[in-house]
């Protein structure tokens, strides 16, 4: 029987994994963690998320809610799951993070065509195929091979986690339930702010003393959706008014009061005990977050269960290594999923290692490999990384704006929402059949 070797068991790795037994291929499965930490993860378990709980929207009308009912359309794993641990969100599909990687983990142990190999790798194996999806953590001595396989350094940028608090600990004298322009339940906790609250969290975010950045992490390159907020909020006073901290679409239902900005918290666990601050990533020294969490109107005595930090990314410059198929194009034998690839984002990571996962087995089978159409978010997505026309290629979450347009013109804002049913609409009929 033939054998693929995946290299990293996050979500990438291991929607790779599931889509290649499923397909009757043995998989070796290389995780280094538990052994080798990567100094944000927190666990063992194979598909940990780290920085939120949550994968986006579920509505069809937000590219990240389309690129998920493709993947369930395709028969991903890990979306299945994902719906099975969901915790309530609004219209988001977010999950007890703990229960999610519990049961991918037990699942993968349990697959009989799945070998878990808890060792660092630090040598990219030779005559069998092979996916890299090591993730943007990647090991040191696993980078200087990739580095040696693309002929390319790592362009790299950082990325932040955000800080969780417990439920219990939160004032609800001052914070309250709601859900943006009340969209789905009203299930994340708000606490709101005056100008002269705003005004003195403000100066304390902007003055406080963030964790001094190791040598190789020196000139940092951030993403813009993890974007820390104390790195945000320097841009100018109100930019968190309009970015995280926006108070639009959430009115206390007690008061009715329009506030001047607002802090939301979003459910992180099944047992709905931990919340976490949304948008909140950040790299401030850990007194200086417990400081500036606790002079937010309703945290003031906030518990708080992990502290935000900021770790290093890496990625590959795909335009000039990967053809359409998610295959290295002087190396037909490696595959490259996750986001190590420049996609960014847990959906998009997942997306990837599904069809990394579907190439490498057509591989084995001497069968034509998949090349989605840019009509759907996940082929977009493929095909963006892979343009070779990039002058400065950087990380993408999935959005309507890298579709291929619509056949027919629609314009000025009436006519918005008609387009992405649209796109939404050509994508799923699309996929649908291609699975057939």
């Amino acid at each position: 029987m033939k054998k693929v070797a995946i290299i990293g068991g996050g979500l990438a790795g291991t929607e790779a994994a599931f889509q290649l037994a499923k397909r009757g291929v043995e998989v070796d499965l290389h995780e280094m963690r538990p052994k080798k930490q990567t100094g944000a993860h927190s666990t063992g378990y194979l598909a940990e998320m780290v920085c939120s709980n949550s994968l986006g929207s579920n509505d069809l009308s937000a590219a990240s809610g389309l690129l998920k009912e493709e993947l369930r359309i395709l028969g991903s794993f890990l979306i299945k799951f994902a719906d099975e641990t969901a915790v309530p969100a609004g219209n988001a599909l977010a999950v007890d993070r703990e229960l999610f990687a519990k049961k991918i983990t037990a699942a993968i142990k349990e697959n009989p065509l799945i070998n878990l190999i808890n060792e660092e790798i630090s040598v990219i194996p030779e005559n069998t195929p092979v996916i890299i999806a090591s993730g943007p953590l990647t090991s040191d001595s696993l980078t200087t091979e990739i580095q040696k396989l693309t002929g390319k350094n790592n362009l790299y940028f950082f990325d932040a986690v955000a800080p969780i608090v417990e439920k219990d600990s939160i004032n609800f004298d001052k914070a309250f339930w709601a859900s943006r322009y009340d969209k789905g339940e009203a299930s994340y906790i708000n606490c709101p702010m005056d100008k002269e609250e705003y005004d003195i969290f403000y100066e304390k975010l902007v003055n406080s003393p963030v964790i001094e950045l190791k040598d190789f992490e020196k000139d940092p390159k951030f993403f813009e959706s993890c974007m820390p907020i104390e790195v945000l909020a320097k841009r100018g006073r109100d930019t968190l008014r309009y970015g995280p901290l926006k108070p639009v679409g959430l009115v206390d239902p007690r008061t009715e009061k329009k506030n001047y900005a607002v802090v939301q918290l979003r459910q992180d666990n099944k047992a709905a005990s931990l919340y976490n601050l949304v948008g909140f990533q950040t790299n401030l020294k850990w007194p200086a977050q417990k400081a500036l969490i606790r002079s937010i109107p309703g945290l003031e005595d906030a518990e708080i269960v992990r502290y935000g930090v900021m770790h290093r990314n890496t990625f590959i410059h795909s335009p000039s290594v990967l053809n359409q198929y998610l295959q290295v194009k002087n190396k037909e034998n490696i595959f490259f999923a996750g986001q190590i690839t420049g996609v960014e984002g847990y959906v998009e990571s997942t997306a990837t290692g599904l069809l990394a996962g579907i190439n490498a087995s057509r591989l084995i089978e001497n069968r034509e490999m998949i090349a989605l159409e840019p009509i759907s978010i996940l082929g977009a997505l493929c095909s963006y990384i892979t343009h070779s026309e990039h002058k400065n290629f950087q990380p993408v979450n999935s959005n309507f704006g890298i579709l291929k347009p619509l056949d027919i013109v629609l314009k000025g804002r009436k006519n918005k929402m008609q387009k992405k049913k649209l796109f939404s609409e050509r994508s799923i009929d699309y996929l649908k059949a291609k699975a057939r």
